[in-house]
């Protein structure tokens, strides 16, 4: 039986924790907040990549975005469909808590859990079997090469502190403070840093596991405390007047501001994300809009015009400082299954948005409600005005309801019900392979088999389901990439979705400090060092 005990948000005292006085203290801000602390209620980036240093998963990633072993010490497929993972021994969580093999089962049956924003990853498992302590075998219903790079993301919670505190079940972050909510507002991981203190919206404090499995890590902080800033200008006067180590995203425009500065630095790189639009085309009627009685987003020419308003060119050089890449895929780049030759960005063309516009019956235009972040992409609410101002040049009348994250993701996601017709959302596949956009984003809404959880406007298309399940399973690297491009012409002609662009990594640092800048804008503090 595991030795229970109690952690206590906010305490100091455990032995485990206590941070000398010569302490390294690495300060950081972010534009928005974590959302909560609970690993399974929210699967964002910004979130999961805090939570990362504090929870793991059987398997992680470097600073170079491959896969090492984490909390599985190794892994082998015995079967196109069944996995037998080797868990690492002496592991304990911050509680003082044993890993083992309960753990892992408990926190795969956690993330199918009604509150649980990582269903999509969960149902990639059919079951888990336990064939000692510190050692499982997975099934998945269909042969999935992908799994270990989803379970980067796939934490692993202690299943004795999650009874004790009633919460077996995942919480989403609108759940906070709520009795079924203890794991939003506490936390107990396995990773090389403890929640010391939290504030949301204020600040965060996190201090230095020291009985962390992992001696070899290369930082030397003890102690971290990050503070959202939603303000960039305030974010980058804090990082040049010292009060900070790192800032980020810093605007584009203020790259050349770092670069002369003393002490400081810009880093920069291609992200693994797109920043897409997308239109409600599964309600006969859109929540949000003038157009009563129908739904305008159901016709395709709607959705071309819409395509052909926006100038994508104009945003990189107005908004992003020549910094974006414009797409027309829903995968970047660096994303495993991308080939160049489907990445045709649609032609700007108000004249032929105006010609569809009327053709649809609205040639006097319509208004729609547009939802946006104005705290998590870089520039985001400045895209999505530059959107609105482009499409009233052909009638459409936006009206523009931009807000802190927080509040966007609780009205826009699953857990608020899908409350959007027209929407802006940026996504990293985690798994940093093609297949993971096409089960959260592509494919149709399917609450029980938990597939689609993130196409908020519920495009849908038999043919493309039917291609991605194939791609989820193809080990043939040209049959495989022909069945992305297959799906990607489908998507294109259908204008399933609006792709922007791939934005940039956008850092600010100190110049005397070592940090890794990871393709998906995740800090992971085990490689941060300071002077």
């Amino acid at each position: 039986m595991k030795f229970r005990k109690l952690l206590i948000l906010g305490a100091s005292a455990l032995a485990l924790a206590v941070v000398p006085a010569s302490a390294k203290t690495f300060k950081f801000a972010f534009q928005g907040d974590a959302q909560a602390l609970d690993p399974h209620g929210l699967n964002e980036t910004f979130t999961l990549g805090m939570l990362g240093n504090v929870y793991e998963g059987l398997v992680a990633y470097d600073s170079n975005l491959k896969k090492i072993p984490s909390l599985a010490t190794s892994w082998k497929t015995t079967s196109p469909t069944t996995w037998v993972f080797n868990l690492r021994k002496g592991v304990k969580f911050h509680n003082g808590n044993d890993f083992n093999a309960d753990d892992v089962i408990f926190s795969w049956k956690r993330m199918l859990s009604e509150g649980s924003d990582q269903k999509a990853r969960g149902s990639l498992i059919s079951g888990i079997k336990k064939i000692d302590d510190y050692t499982i075998e997975i099934t998945t219903p269909v042969p999935s090469p992908t799994l270990t790079n989803e379970m980067t993301f796939m934490y692993i919670m202690d299943k004795e502190w999650s009874q004790e505190h009633n919460a077996a079940n995942a919480a989403s972050p609108k759940d906070a403070g709520r009795d079924n909510a203890y794991a939003t507002t506490h936390a107990n991981g396995t990773g090389p840093f403890m929640v010391e203190s939290r504030q949301p919206d204020v600040k965060t404090v996190m201090t230095r596991f020291k009985g962390y499995w992992n001696k070899d890590i290369k930082t030397n902080v003890d102690k971290v405390e990050f503070t959202p800033i939603k303000e960039a200008a305030t974010r980058v006067a804090a990082l040049l007047s010292g009060q900070i180590d790192l800032a980020y995203p810093v605007p584009v425009q203020d790259w050349n501001r770092l670069k002369k500065a003393k002490g400081v630095k810009a880093l920069a790189g291609p992200e693994a994300r797109t920043i897409f639009l997308g239109m409600d085309q599964g309600r006969d009627e859109l929540l949000h809009s003038s157009v009563k009685g129908k739904n305008p987003f159901k016709d395709v020419r709607v959705r071309k015009a819409f395509a052909h308003a926006i100038n994508t060119a104009a945003i990189k050089k107005a908004i992003m400082r020549g910094a974006a890449t414009p797409s027309g895929l829903m995968w970047a780049p660096q994303i495993n299954g991308y080939n160049a030759k489907d990445n045709i960005p649609y032609k700007y063309d108000p004249a032929m948005s105006k010609k569809l516009l009327a053709e649809a019956g609205y040639g006097d235009g319509f208004t729609v409600t547009m939802d946006c972040p104005n705290n998590r992409y870089v520039n985001d609410e400045k895209i999505c005005q530059a959107v609105a101002g482009m499409l009233a040049k052909v009638g459409v009348k936006i009206d523009l309801l931009a807000q802190p994250k927080s509040k966007y993701f609780a009205k826009v996601l699953a857990q608020g019900g899908y409350d959007t017709s027209f929407y802006l959302l940026g996504w990293t596949p985690g798994s940093m392979d093609v297949h993971n956009v096409f089960q959260n984003l592509i494919i149709c809404q399917n609450k029980e088999k938990k597939r689609g959880a993130f196409n908020l406007g519920n495009y849908c298309n038999p043919k493309v389901d039917e291609l991605a399940d194939k791609i989820g399973e193809e080990t043939d690297i040209a049959k495989r990439s022909a069945m992305i491009s297959e799906a990607a012409g489908i998507i294109r002609g259908e204008v399933g979705y609006l792709p922007i662009h791939q934005q940039p990594l956008s850092w600010g640092v100190r110049d005397d400090m070592e940090v890794a800048q990871r393709a998906d804008n995740i800090l992971d503090y085990r490689y941060v060092v300071l002077p």
